[in-house]
């Protein structure tokens, strides 16, 4: 009874520190706000603590807290699922969350919305917590829905620029397109499991494998399998949330929100929502070989071709965030090949150092004046020490260098892959493999460019003022929208508030990946949790065999492929920005039709303006035109109005007020009503 109240006690404390800094944040000091919620994330990451080692000692938890609805048979419940993968998640939320929060305390110090950005980002986390803790699809389509919530008033959260309205209401309408299918997937297994508990769903799903659903009533062709429907409606879901081809569209601009929701949101939390989505799910995946090349594709497509475009981004943020769509891609792989511990493993990893890349960009805009242009920085390292070095190792894991995080769980990404037989796995290996080059290239450009190299900052009037001609909007809101340092000025280290959270994220990006491959990936942490079919897909098993321990395989990498074009991609960074910047340049020009096709971003944007939107609009008006106006405001409304008006018409030459004409008009009814009577006769 104990543990219940625990598990309780992570998902309430910063709901609880919400609302005290939501609801009276006109009237509370700053120091309150920030210490409320603070601390109700660290008693969250401190009881989490406590439920992990219970977990890890042996005891799970599968119940419901109360039962919210009946309805016939179906029970709609809220209920929490307590195991190694819940445990993993919580960690990893409640940690870069307490990270954010007190990087937030300096990073927002000057912004007036203070208070109520510390409500959102608590709430966002309480969000996040109900969605993997959940033992029930309609819990998790709660927290589903709330973590989108919040993100929508996090990315628009200074609601009075244009940029970021636009943003958050493309972030809207994208994730609504996801949740269409991922509501329609939920309604597949209530109308054919008839529950929306977990383990009841898993337990039935094997007697479903081989059951067919008809697209449409009456046609043979368009019967197809009811594991396969279900599996693809709940990664559309995926997809929206995870920022996979074609609904990545959105995570790109939400960097017009403050910087702490870029790492809260886009690094660790919500975005990784679908991968642990499908990741639970994997009993019923694992029925469908056609869901998971459906996966594999839509993940391969994605890391590869949005490493792409991070290549030419010159925003800080912007190249960070392109950063974590590819590796979402790489995530999403692993899944598809049925390496689901393995996708989990690169999920918990990328958490830490991408939050830490995210944070580390956030400090490099403070020391620039909030200046965001890379071309405009250089030399940073001798200014700002610890910034420098926490993103040097966030990079160097981010690109998987060998004993680093990142280099554990993206080569067993890579290695799985290799040793998948799904369809589409061909072609996913060499997107993961090209993946790893690009990568390096685009990280270490953004490194060297920012932190060696020739000092580009505060050289003139142009460049003490941000040039927004091909960039989003500031970052943030001044008086005066100063930007970029002035003439003379030098950047300077942020206060421990920022650089803290930097240096206690840049320690598990460097050692959790060695601690962990073992257990998580090899061993049986995951065990009862993630379910695989090693007959149908045994591409776990194989890597299993391949495994000798972290310190053989950082070894064995040394002399591998990946490490070979991870090297590769930082020299070739190195060489063309720092030795030879005229190269790129003349690439640039030379090859300007492809240089275009990214800087429109494969025209995603272009298509769903044109398209959807314009559709929309164009359907909007249909309707309007030919539903209101002419329909409901011309023949209903007005149409009667004019029926009334004419009836009133011809009566009133009845109503004359002579005898002689109501006699006369007597005397005809009498007529109508004796010829009617006698031809009825």
């Amino acid at each position: 009874m104990e543990m219940q109240k625990l598990y309780l006690l992570v998902p309430l404390a910063p709901l609880v520190g919400a609302i005290v800094a939501g609801l009276f944040c006109r009237v509370i000091p700053r120091w309150v706000a920030h210490t409320a919620t603070i601390a109700g994330v660290a008693i969250s990451f401190i009881a989490s603590v406590l439920i992990f080692n219970d977990v890890q000692a042996g005891n799970t938890y599968n119940g419901t807290v109360y039962t919210w609805l009946t309805s016939g048979d179906y029970r709609f419940e809220v209920g929490f699922l307590i195991d190694t993968l819940t445990t993993t998640m919580m960690l990893v939320v409640t940690f870069v969350s307490l990270m954010v929060h007190i990087y937030t305390v300096g990073y927002m110090h000057e912004d007036p919305g203070y208070n109520r950005f510390f409500s959102y980002i608590s709430l966002f986390t309480f969000s996040m917590l109900m969605l993997v803790m959940s033992n029930n699809f309609m819990q998790l389509f709660f927290g589903w829905e709330a973590v989108g919530l919040v993100s929508y008033l996090l990315i628009g959260f200074w609601y009075t620029r244009p940029t970021a309205i636009f943003a958050n209401m493309k972030a809207f309408l994208v994730n609504r397109v996801g949740d269409f299918g991922f509501i329609l997937g939920i309604g597949l297994v209530l109308a054919h499991f008839g529950t929306l508990d977990y383990a009841s769903v898993f337990l039935k799903a094997p007697d479903l494998a081989n059951n067919t659903i008809s697209l449409f009533a009456g046609r043979d062709w368009a019967t197809v399998s009811l594991m396969t429907v279900t599996c693809i409606c709940l990664f559309i879901g995926a997809m929206g949330k995870s920022a996979q081809v074609p609904l990545h569209v959105w995570l790109p601009d939400s960097m017009e929100g403050p910087t702490p929701i870029s790492a809260l949101i886009h690094a660790a939390t919500m975005v990784t929502a679908g991968i642990f989505m499908v990741a639970r799910m994997s009993p019923l995946f694992e029925l469908s070989t056609t869901a998971l090349s459906f996966v594999i594709v839509i993940g391969a497509i994605t890391a590869l071709f949005m490493g792409f475009l991070g290549i030419i981004q010159n925003d800080i943020k912007r190249v960070v965030a392109y950063s974590t769509l590819s590796q979402l891609g790489y995530m999403t792989v692993a899944l598809g090949a049925s390496a689901y511990s393995v996708a989990i493993f690169h999920l918990m990893t990328h958490a830490f150092f991408k939050a830490l890349l995210f944070l580390a960009a956030g400090s490099v805009i403070i020391g620039m004046h909030h200046e965001q242009d890379i071309r405009k920085m250089g030399g940073l390292r001798k200014y700002m020490p610890i910034t420098w070095i926490t993103s040097l190792i966030g990079s160097l894991a981010l690109i998987g260098t060998p004993f680093l995080s990142g280099f554990y769980s993206k080569d067993s990404i890579i290695e799985a892959v290799a040793l998948s037989h799904i369809p589409g796995s061909g072609f996913a290996y060499f997107a993961v493999m090209a993946g790893v080059f690009v990568t390096a290239f685009y990280s270490f450009r953004m490194y060297f460019l920012v932190f060696h190299g020739e000092e580009r900052f505060g050289k003139g009037a142009h460049d003490a003022h941000h040039d927004h001609h091909g960039d989003h909007d500031d970052e943030e809101t001044s008086h005066d929208h100063h930007h970029g340092l002035a003439p003379g000025q030098k950047p300077h280290e942020t206060p421990w508030v920022v650089w803290l959270p930097l240096v206690l994220l840049a320690i598990p990006s460097v050692a959790i990946g060695f601690i962990a491959i073992g257990p998580m990936v090899f061993g049986d942490y995951f065990k009862g949790v993630i379910f695989i079919d090693h007959h149908a897909h045994p591409a776990m098993e194989h890597l299993a065999e391949h495994f000798h321990g972290a310190v053989a395989m950082g070894v064995h990498s040394l002399t591998s492929l990946p490490f070979i074009l991870a090297l590769s991609g930082v020299v070739t960074s190195w060489f063309f920005y720092m030795k030879r910047p005229d190269i790129p340049a003349a690439i640039q020009r030379r090859f300007s039709a492809i240089n275009t096709l990214f800087e429109n971003k494969y025209y995603f944007d272009k298509f769903n303006e044109v398209v959807f939107a314009g559709g929309a609009r164009v359907l909007g008006k249909a309707f309007w035109r030919g539903g209101d106006v002419a329909v409901i405001d011309g023949v209903l409304v007005n149409g009667s109005a004019k029926l009334v008006g004419w009836f009133a018409a011809v009566t009133r030459f009845f109503q004359t007020g002579y005898v002689y004409h109501y006699a006369f008009t007597m005397i005809i009814g009498v007529f109508v009503l004796m010829t009617l009577w006698i031809n009825r006769a």
